[in-house]
C-alpha cells in the first residue's frame, strides 16, 4: 500500500528542476478560480524516454476507463472545480467516448486507448499532463502496465485502486518514479482515498496533543445498493471475497474470513446503524505501517439487508478459486447486474463513512462522513487528489493518501473540502 521516509527535493537533473520550477507556478492556483494555466514545457528526458509536448490551451488530464462510472463522474466534478483544464475521456467505446465528452464542452475530447495495449497507451499519455486509472477492476491484475507507461513519459499519475495487493504491487515502483521526477498516489478513491485522509488527520491531532497514543483505527462503510457506480465496483466487490481479510491487533498481523465479524455501527444523522463486515481493503495495511498505528481493521455493509445476507453466502459457500477467478466473477456480475439495477432504484445511492480513532487514555476521535450519491461523491474525492497533484502538493514517487509527501499536510483540509462537496454530513474530530 516502501521507503516511508520524507523524498529529497527536486535534484539537480534538468527534468527535475524544470518540474520545481512547474510546481511553483502550479501551487499559486487554486481549485475554485478558473484561472487559466501555463503551459507546461516539455520535459527533458532519459534516453529512450518519449518526450512530451508542450500543453496547448492548459494542462490536460487524461482519464482511462473515463466512459466507466467512476471515471465519468471524475471527469464531470473536475470540469466543474476546475473548467480550464482540458479533460480527455480515455477508453475503448469511441462512440459513448465522444457521446460523454461532448456533454463536457469544448475543453474535453475522447481518446481511444486499450489499457493493455502499451503503444497505444503510451501514444496516450505522451497527449496527457496527467493521467487518473480508473479502469478497474483492480483485483487479480498482476502487472501495473498504466503506472509503469506513466513512468515512462514522465506522466503525474493516480488511480482509485480498491485492492490491497495491486497497491503494494504499485508502491514498489516508487523508487522509479522518484527518479523519474513523477508524483504518484494510488488508492485515490474515497474509500479508500478520502478515509485515509481523514484518519491521517485523526492521527496527527491525537499526536499532536500529546496527551495519549493512538491505540486503534478502525474504517466502517456503507453503501446503499451498489451506490450507482456500476458493474465494474459490483465485481471488485465480489472478488474481495476470494480473499483472505488482513487485519492488525497489537502490532501483529491476522487473517479473518471474508464478510465476517459483523458489526451494527451508528454513521450518523440520515443514515442511522448499520450492519457491516470485514473486508481486506487496501488501507488497513497502508494506515498501519505509514501512520503506526498498531490495531487497524476495515468493514464494509450495504442495505437492502439481503444484500448483505448475499454477500456472506458467496463468500461462505462459493469455491475460493471460484471467487479468484476474474473471468467467472465477472460472467457473474452480468447474472445479477440487472437485479442489481433494480435494487438501487429502491435502496438508492448513499455512501457513509466513519473512521474511529481509539486513544491509549479511552478517549475516541471520529470522522464521520454521508453523502447522498456515491456515483456523484466518488468524481469529487478523486479529482481532490488531481488537483493536490497538479497545485504542486505532491513530491515524485509512488505515495499513498496518507504519506505526507503525497500529500502535504498542510494540503489536507483543502482537499476534504473538495472532496466532500455536496455532502450532507462531514465531522472530524467528533
Amino acid at each position: 500500500m516502501t521507503s516511508l521516509s520524507p523524498s529529497s527535493s527536486a535534484g539537480a537533473d534538468s527534468d527535475q528542476a524544470q518540474s520545481k520550477g512547474i510546481i511553483a507556478a502550479m501551487g499559486m492556483v487554486r481549485a475554485c478560480m478558473p484561472v487559466p494555466l501555463p503551459a507546461l514545457p516539455a520535459a527533458a528526458h532519459s534516453t529512450g524516454a518519449a518526450e512530451k509536448k508542450p500543453s496547448r490551451g492548459g494542462l490536460r488530464v487524461l482519464v482511462l476507463g473515463g466512459t466507466g462510472r467512476v471515471g465519468w463522474s471524475t471527469a464531470t466534478a473536475l470540469s466543474k472545480l476546475r473548467p480550464d483544464l482540458r479533460i480527455l475521456i480515455g477508453g475503448r467505446n469511441r462512440e459513448k467516448g465522444k457521446s460523454l465528452a461532448s456533454k463536457l464542452g469544448k475543453r474535453s475530447e475522447f481518446v481511444q486507448v486499450d489499457i493493455h495495449d502499451p503503444s497505444m497507451l503510451e501514444a496516450a499519455l505522451y497527449g496527457a499532463d496527467l493521467v487518473v486509472h480508473a479502469a478497474g477492476p483492480f483485483q487479480r491484475e498482476d502487472k501495473c502496465t498504466v503506472l509503469e507507461a506513466a513512468i515512462s513519459t514522465k506522466t503525474p499519475y493516480i488511480d482509485v485502486c480498491d485492492d490491497a495487493d495491486y497497491s503494494w504491487r504499485a508502491k514498489g515502483f516508487h523508487e522509479q518514479a522518484k527518479a523519474s521526477g513523477v508524483p504518484a498516489i494510488i488508492t485515490a478513491g474515497i474509500c479508500p482515498g478520502v478515509s485515509n485522509v481523514m484518519a491521517a488527520e485523526l492521527v496527527h491531532a491525537a499526536r499532536r496533543e500529546k496527551a495519549s497514543e493512538p491505540e486503534r483505527l478502525r474504517f466502517f462503510y456503507y453503501i446503499a445498493g451498489s451506490g450507482g457506480v456500476g458493474p465494474t465496483t459490483l465485481a471488485s466487490s465480489f472478488l474481495l471475497l476470494g480473499e483472505d481479510v488482513i487485519v492488525y491487533n497489537k502490532g501483529k498481523e491476522r487473517k479473518l474470513k471474508p464478510y465476517s465479524g459483523s458489526l451494527n455501527i451508528d454513521f450518523g444523522k440520515g443514515v442511522g446503524k448499520k450492519d457491516v463486515y470485514l473486508l481486506n481493503l487496501p488501507e488497513v495495511k497502508s494506515t498501519f505501517k505509514i501512520l503506526s498505528v498498531p490495531t487497524v481493521s476495515a468493514r464494509f455493509g450495504s442495505d437492502p439487508f439481503f444484500w448483505n445476507w448475499g454477500m456472506h453466502t458467496f463468500a461462505t459457500f462459493l469455491p475460493t478459486e471460484s471467487l479468484r477467478d476474474k473471468n467467472k466473477v465477472l460472467k457473474l456480475v452480468e447474472l445479477v447486474d440487472p437485479i442489481v439495477r433494480t435494487i438501487d432504484v429502491i435502496a438508492g445511492e448513499c455512501v457513509a463513512m466513519r473512521v474511529v480513532l481509539e486513544h491509549s487514555n479511552g478517549q475516541n476521535s471520529v470522522g464521520l462522513f454521508t453523502h447522498e450519491k456515491l456515483s456523484v461523491s466518488v468524481g469529487y474525492a478523486v479529482a481532490a487528489f488531481i488537483l493536490t497533484i497538479i497545485e504542486g502538493n505532491t513530491q515524485p514517487g509512488v505515495w499513498f493518501p496518507e504519506e505526507p509527501e503525497g500529500i502535504a499536510s498542510e494540503a489536507r483540509n483543502l482537499l476534504l473540502k473538495r472532496a466532500t462537496q455536496g455532502a450532507t454530513n462531514f465531522v472530524m474530530n467528533k
